[in-house]
């Protein structure tokens, strides 16, 4: 399937002893086209996947999800989808879309960035295997980009969980619909790093995001509507359940 192989030149077996020789001449042929197939070809994946490998290393991304990239690679391959264009962009394209489907936070800047491409070629490559191979994309979990975005702004474990606690509440009032859950996911963190004391300016928690600072002053915005006027004395009891009650102002 366009993988690396390797089969061994010692010419023995599991026990180490010595092959017969219509083993051996059999093996030996397997070898020789095991060779070929890594080096010829217009199709040959193997170089391919080599590029994929690379990339890998850049996300840091388990092998379960290079895998299923692999496997998405090979679908378009199959289906000429390949042909006149760039390699390294559909490559991307489907290692962002196994990052979606295993709930992988990563973003299409994140992907472009490290495949040192422009967003909207990877974005046009994205949207051609999504359409023409029939893939439903999982919507990104915001509880995963606060994650993401509270280690990379070096805020404690007490902002990220107020953060959380945020989301909880408003993921279960439904609040969070049609918006981008990475910018979403900003606000929150940065109302959260204002509740514990450990501010953050707009512009750090923006580039921890990857989305710019009106974006996010935007989203601040909304969330402060959704809230309420007085958000910004909003405390939390953490004893309770978190449910709608747990927010409550404070005079």
């Amino acid at each position: 399937m366009g993988v690396s192989s390797l089969i061994a030149r010692t010419n023995k077996d599991a026990h180490g002893n010595t092959l017969d020789r219509s083993i051996f001449d059999r093996m030996y042929r397997l070898r020789q086209w095991n060779f070929r197939s890594q080096t010829c070809g217009a199709t040959n994946l193997h170089r391919t996947f080599q590029e994929l490998y690379k990339l890998k290393d850049k996300l840091g991304a388990p092998d379960a999800v290079i895998e299923k990239a692999a496997y998405i690679y090979r679908k378009a391959n199959e289906r000429r989808l390949t042909h006149g264009r760039s390699t390294a962009a559909i490559l991307a394209a489907a290692a962002y879309i196994a990052c979606r489907e295993s709930e992988a936070p990563k973003t299409l800047n994140d992907i472009a960035t490290m495949a040192n491409m422009k967003r909207k070629s990877l974005s046009r490559e994205y949207r051609l295997l999504v359409t023409e191979l029939d893939l439903e994309i999982p919507i990104v979990d915001p509880m995963r980009c606060i994650a993401k975005i509270a280690n990379k702004s070096y805020l404690s474990e007490k902002t990220k969980r107020k953060a959380l606690t945020i989301m909880r509440i408003i993921t279960a009032r439904e609040m969070s619909a049609g918006k981008n859950p990475m910018s979403f996911a900003a606000s929150v963190v940065y109302l959260a790093s204002l509740y514990t004391g450990e501010k953050r300016i707009q512009g750090e928690i923006a580039f921890a995001a990857g989305v710019t600072e009106v974006t996010l002053r935007n989203r601040y915005r909304d969330l402060k509507r959704i809230l309420g006027s007085n958000s910004s004395s909003l405390m939390y009891n953490n004893k309770r359940q978190v449910d709608g009650n747990d927010i409550c102002r404070t005079s």
